[in-house]
């Protein structure tokens, strides 16, 4: 059984919790209806325990929950794969690290991204080469074969921006972004020539950070936001760290987040200004 990071159970204990009170149950009166004791649903609900997708579909039922995005959202929060089947990283399961797998899940489930960038391009925005370069530089180490299927996961995670209904993204990137020259001036410019051709996209706003913003919020660390349909109370923000990705939940945390990028929107440039600035950048 795979189970998600604490942050995912507490979020799905949360949302099978508001569920079973608005079916009018009891946690006791829940349990019957689906044979367990009452101290495995107490356990659920509070995140002590992970859940299986089966039994995540099994309360879904109970509380005769039915709208099918619900359920597909809620299930992924159970770290479980796709109620018809295996997601597609699943092939990569193996290479992928439980947080990296996780990242993923919640990347494919949400509808909105934040994400401020300071070092590199995102990954949802990176060219095959450039993103070879990064991983590269990151995990110089590996086989060729691992480093090649690393990019071949990040350029799959890029289906969202092209799915019939499109991950809605903003993404706020530091001009150091645009002048790193990761894998070389040539792979760079190819970089820039992609970012400009992506922000034209209705569901994509690219907005740069110029050096002559001076000191500000997002000097402290690159940071993504993931919104979930249906419900604020999903919401995440995720910090990555060398070894680890730490999830933020409470609310005080959020809105310090969504506060945070909304403030640097007002100093970046505006997205027009932004493709003019990438385009001199890449000359």
């Amino acid at each position: 059984m795979k189970y998600g990071p604490v942050v995912r159970r507490r979020k799905l204990g949360a949302e099978l919790r508001a569920l079973r009170v608005g079916a009018g149950l009891t946690s006791g009166e829940a349990a019957r209806l689906v044979g367990w004791h009452q101290s495995k649903v107490s356990r659920i609900e509070t995140g002590r325990s992970g859940v299986k997708a089966s039994d995540v579909l099994r309360l879904l039922d109970a509380f005769d929950a039915k709208d099918p995005q619900l359920r597909q959202l809620v299930v992924a929060l159970a770290g479980a794969e796709d109620v018809g089947g295996h997601h597609w990283w699943h092939a990569y399961r193996g290479l992928l690290p439980p947080a990296y797998r996780d990242f993923i899940s919640l990347e494919s489930q949400a509808c909105r991204i934040w994400t401020l960038e300071n070092t590199v391009v995102p990954g949802l925005l990176q060219t095959p080469e450039y993103a070879y370069a990064v991983t590269r530089s990151v995990l110089g180490g590996m086989s060729e074969g691992h480093i090649e299927a690393l990019v071949e996961v990040r350029l799959a995670r890029q289906e969202v921006l092209r799915s019939q209904t499109p991950l809605q993204l903003t993404a706020i990137l530091d001009e150091a972004v645009l002048r790193r020259e990761v894998g070389g001036k040539d792979i760079l410019q190819r970089q820039l020539a992609h970012l400009a051709e992506v922000a034209r996209l209705p569901h994509v706003r690219i907005q740069v950070l110029p050096f002559s913003a001076g000191g500000h919020l997002g000097i402290t660390g690159p940071f993504v936001v993931f919104s979930f349909p249906n419900t604020t109370d999903l919401d995440v923000v995720v910090l990555d760290h060398l070894t680890s990705s730490l999830y933020l939940e409470r609310k005080e945390d959020l809105k310090a987040y969504t506060d945070a990028f909304e403030a640097l929107e007002g100093h970046a440039l505006s997205p027009e200004d932004s493709l003019e600035f990438i385009a001199q950048i890449a000359g």
